[in-house]
């Protein structure tokens, strides 16, 4: 019987669950610990939602790679730490925040489930790679970030979907190729690439990138629809017999060095050289019982960790 591999996009997370519980949840020594706390009752909450037999947590190992910049540079830039004394290239993160990413990290080594990264990519690269090589189990990519979303597919075997908790987990939503298809307007067979062919037209405000001047996201659409890739489309943009509309066509002519530079940035890589803390088998019983313990009462975290157990163990 196959299994699920459960991937999920640690920093989206934990960057959610910060936002969404007051920071004057402490710890004994004072130190805030309300992502630590709202990302393990989201882990337990996965957990026993998705039922998965193998779990990666991934990281950035760089936010805002070089290639991406060198491409884009707009890329993320509105997110650079401007500070006095902040490091070149740090992203803006919250105070209360950065500390509470290592307990997060010691969380998860004292319960067993793995972590994965690639040097000099993001979390996406690796979530990217690790769905796309997987060739046994289901796999569920679980992120707040829509890019993702390009990584939906039916065939080959196994499926892969996306489970997008942007607007949090009670209104999170599992996608398909089919849901994909239907909410955005991209072609069935391809949605995954399909998307993000749209978004490079779109552009997304939220990653820098300014998208084609005059093309929204039902213009994109209608485009990826009628021309079925990015590929196609710009194919027809040179081909002075297809029928496009003339304002159209001027319109991604000018775009062209934008869309050559966009359309690598946005897709994710797929065959990083990921780098994992250890097996990715979820336990079902931690693997230092006593580590977690010390780490619950250490960080206030009883109850979460408490939930998290449980839904290893109720699978």
């Amino acid at each position: 019987m196959s299994g699920r591999l459960l991937l999920l996009d640690g920093a989206s997370l934990w960057f959610r669950a910060f936002h969404a519980i007051p920071d004057k949840i402490t710890a004994p020594d004072g130190r805030p610990v309300n992502a630590v706390r709202g990302f393990t009752d989201m882990v337990a909450a996965l957990i026993a939602r998705h039922q998965p037999t193998r779990l990666v947590v991934c990281l950035d190992l760089d936010w805002r790679p070089q290639f991406r910049v060198d491409a884009v540079p707009s890329y993320k830039a509105h997110r650079l730490d401007t500070t006095a004394g902040s490091a070149p290239g740090a992203e803006e993160v919250p105070d209360a925040l950065t500390p509470q990413v290592e307990m997060i990290l010691n969380v998860l080594a004292a319960a067993g489930i793995a972590t994965a990264g690639a040097e000099g990519l993001e979390a996406d690269d690796v979530l990217g790679t690790l769905s796309t090589i997987e060739q046994t189990d289901e796999v569920v990519v679980v992120s707040g970030d829509r890019d993702l979303l390009q990584l939906v597919r039916d065939d080959p075997a196994p499926k892969v979907r996306v489970f997008y908790v942007g607007r949090g987990l009670a209104k999170a939503e599992l996608f398909g190729p089919a849901e994909v298809a239907a909410k955005y307007g991209v072609p069935v067979p391809n949605a995954g690439p399909a998307y993000a062919d749209l978004a490079t037209l779109r552009g997304d405000a939220s990653d820098g990138l300014p998208g084609v001047k005059g093309v929204g996201e039902k213009s994109a659409s209608a485009l990826i629809l009628r021309f079925g890739s990015l590929e196609g489309l710009r194919a027809a943009v040179l081909d002075p017999e297809s029928d496009m509309a003339q304002g159209m066509r001027a319109k991604l002519a000018a775009a062209s060095d934008y869309l050559d530079a966009a359309a690598p940035v946005v897709r994710v890589v797929c065959d990083a050289e990921v780098m994992m803390s250890g097996p990715d088998t979820l336990p079902s019983t931690p693997v230092d019982p006593d580590r977690l313990e010390e780490l619950a009462a250490k960080y206030n975290a009883e109850s979460p960790i408490s939930r998290l157990i449980a839904a290893m163990a109720d699978r």
